[in-house]
């Protein structure tokens, strides 16, 4: 697991990304930080870091977790102020609750080029001009890896936002997990809904 600094001024708030897969820093660069260090955690090929969490003790720390890493980031002995959940469920590849795992399967036996350019169109409800810099074969084995993750079922989220029209982890499949009903706008990737960090709190 990769991380990187977006923000660190050493302010007295720490937001904490669990971004998704295959994904780098662009589906949230437009956001403003305001009075929040971010740090990102993204590329979960393997669960091992070199992150010192010690470093973070003294911060008031806030989770977003996105996509996998809603379920990515509860395997990791952090707590938080405030936790909230965009997109994702702790079972995000399961025929009830997340991705069916057939489709699943079937996507990381045809990945390719335009796979990685169909997902990306399919993360938007409206056209969006994005380029990830990740290489399609790392993206490929973190399809893999990830299906082998369980989450920690006892972690607990205090805030879940689910997209209306989400193509990728279907709408109707984390209604059910959550047991709430979708209460964004927009498909699977949301953040250009959003001006600042502090509006996912």
């Amino acid at each position: 697991m990769k991380y990187k600094w977006l923000n660190k001024k050493e302010n007295n708030e720490l937001i904490i990304f669990f971004n998704g897969w295959g994904m780098d820093k662009s589906v949230v660069n437009h956001l403003d930080y305001e009075n929040y260090d971010v740090l990102m955690f993204y590329d979960y090929n393997s669960l091992e870091t070199d992150f010192n969490f010690e470093k973070i003790k003294n911060y008031k720390k806030h989770l977003i977790s996105w996509s996998m890493g809603v379920m990515t980031a509860t395997l990791f002995p952090v707590e938080y102020m405030t936790a909230t959940a965009v997109n994702g469920t702790l079972k995000p590849v399961d025929k009830d609750y997340g991705i069916n795992p057939r489709i699943y399967d079937l996507t990381i036996r045809g990945f390719n080029e335009k796979g990685a350019e169909k997902f990306i169109r399919n993360m938007f409800d409206t056209p969006v001009n994005l380029t990830i810099s990740r290489e399609l074969e790392n993206q490929k084995t973190e399809l893999s890896a990830i299906k082998n993750y369980q989450a920690d079922m006892s972690f607990k989220y205090t805030k879940v936002l689910i997209s209306d029209n989400d193509k990728i982890i279907p709408t109707k499949s984390q209604e059910e997990f959550w047991k709430q009903k979708a209460n964004l706008k927009g498909g699977h990737c949301p953040f250009f809904y959003f001006k600042k960090w502090s509006e996912l709190l």
